[in-house]
């Protein structure tokens, strides 16, 4: 029988991380092998297994990296930037294991770190861990090469009323997919809200609209208009139980059948692609 793959979770404790952590649990291909989180979590010092209303599991909320991942395969991360970005430098000076990330939101700087990191470690960034996300995100790049002077691009999306950033860090990896197919920078081409008289639309900017409200899950869409016809792309999520099944095929993917992945960066494009 093939051993299961040893998985430590970052930020176990928020809806993502304790969604993947559940779905570990649940299946015998995985194991919980450690889990970290902050020093004023009340899950500092608990069993996970009983953090989620579970049988314990003999796998501790620790503070310190290290304590955490000296047993695992690979460490998938839902904590937030400024923790992700300090784990990898963590794992990249321990010479692994490989770390695979669900965070959005981080700056220049924290990006150019997360760069250094992953010439010494596998690293996978996925701006959605869902798999019907990353196969939008490459029809949205496909259709970005219609001709730019006559399609114009707009994002929409919502989400529930919860939720603190705005766009949504998919709206901004789809955008980011179009602007990549263009040629172009999206922070140079970019439209983040329109308010009162904005003027003509500049042509080959990509515009953004966001709505939030109730509890909605997640719904993104691309649209490219012409002047006589227009394409659509969108994604709706259902369920938050396809961002942990789309976590979980990225830990299959980055530990390979226990072969591993050279070092270096990835997307859930690697995946689905």
């Amino acid at each position: 029988m093939t051993s299961p793959i040893r998985v430590t979770v970052l930020g176990p404790t928020g809806r993502l991380g304790s969604a993947i952590c559940r779905a570990l649990l649940d299946s015998p291909e995985f194991s919980l092998a450690g889990a970290v989180v902050r020093s004023e979590s009340p899950a500092c010092g608990v069993d996970i297994g009983s953090w989620l209303d579970r049988e314990p599991i003999g796998c501790i909320g620790e503070t310190a990296l290290e304590h955490a991942v000296h047993e695992a395969d690979i460490v998938i991360d839902a904590s937030l930037p400024a923790m992700t970005v300090a784990a990898a430098e963590r794992l990249a000076s321990l010479g692994g294991p490989g770390l695979i990330t669900g965070v959005t939101g981080f700056n220049r700087d924290q990006e150019a770190r997360l760069a250094v990191c992953a010439d010494k470690i596998p690293l996978l960034a996925a701006g959605n861990f869902s798999l019907g996300v990353a196969v939008t995100e490459a029809l949205v790049r496909q259709a970005a090469r219609l001709p730019a002077t006559e399609w114009d691009i707009e994002v929409h999306e919502t989400h529930h009323k919860r939720k603190a950033d705005a766009p949504s860090g998919t709206a901004i990896m789809l955008a980011r997919a179009a602007a990549d197919a263009r040629g172009e920078r999206l922070e140079d081409i970019a439209t983040w809200s329109r308010e009162g008289t904005t003027g003509p639309r500049q042509s080959g900017s990509i515009g953004f609209a966001v709505s939030r409200g109730g509890s909605v899950v997640g719904e993104h869409a691309v649209r490219y208009l012409a002047e006589l016809e227009e394409i659509t792309i969108s994604h709706r999520a259902l369920d938050r139980a396809i961002f942990a099944r789309g976590a979980l095929e990225a830990i299959r993917w980055m530990t390979n059948n226990g072969e591993g992945r050279a070092n270096g960066r990835y997307s859930m494009q690697d995946i689905v692609g």
